[in-house]
């Protein structure tokens, strides 16, 4: 299947929450979501007034959370089939892989806008894990490992604005930013209270557990 590349506000107003799909914008009063509530399509107001079966809840939680962290349906369910193969809380086990991925750490390390920023830069070698040079979105960063700007592309422009602008995000506690501020590490595996995205996972769990 290939990528999504409508408008990315149409994802936030089918679900219903801002997904920050466009960075900063979403937190501002540009947001489609607080501008028009309503479900894209011409007969969304009446899908509004029905009432969503069990299933259709729990779909809507799994279609939220993957388009949140951008990821295709049939790497998503290899994601779930992982957590459900590992010890502890599936649900848990879920959002760690997902937060894991270059792609989200260098977005929550502030050095993009977004996650779809994030994944192109990634895409085009901007940045580097253990000062090794990695182009794979999808890798997940271990616990110890280091994720920083590479030397060529500490001066691009879309990173620098990033960086610039992330001075009022805050950092998640099981991050950490080094001297250089280009340069950030994984210093443990984010706990669920340390993973803002508002999704309610038991959901998904029960969408692939039917």
């Amino acid at each position: 299947m290939a990528r999504y590349r409508g408008p990315v506000c149409r994802l936030c107003r089918r679900e219903g929450a801002r997904l920050f799909l466009k960075g900063e914008r979403c937190g501002t009063g540009k947001c489609a979501v607080e501008k028009r509530s309503s479900a894209p399509g011409e007969r969304s107001q009446g899908r509004l007034r029905r009432r969503i079966s069990d299933y259709g809840l729990q779909l809507r939680e799994k279609q939220k959370l993957r388009r949140t962290y951008g990821v295709y349906e049939r790497q998503f369910r290899q994601y779930f089939a992982e957590a459900a193969r590992r010890t502890g809380v599936t649900a848990t086990m879920l959002l760690q892989t997902l937060e894991r991925r270059l792609d989200n750490v260098v977005y929550r390390l502030g050095f993009a806008s977004s996650r779809a920023q994030a994944r192109q830069l990634v895409s085009h070698g901007h940045f580097a894990v253990d000062d090794r040079p990695v182009n794979i979105p999808s890798y997940l960063v271990r616990v110890g490992q280091s994720v920083a700007v590479v030397e060529g592309s500490r001066t691009a422009a879309p990173i620098v604005a990033a960086v610039e602008s992330a001075g009022g995000r805050r950092l998640p506690p099981w991050l950490q930013i080094e001297g250089d501020s280009m340069r950030g590490r994984v210093i443990s595996l984010p706990e669920r209270a340390d993973i803002d995205t508002q999704v309610q996972e038991e959901l998904v769990v029960e969408y692939y557990s039917r």
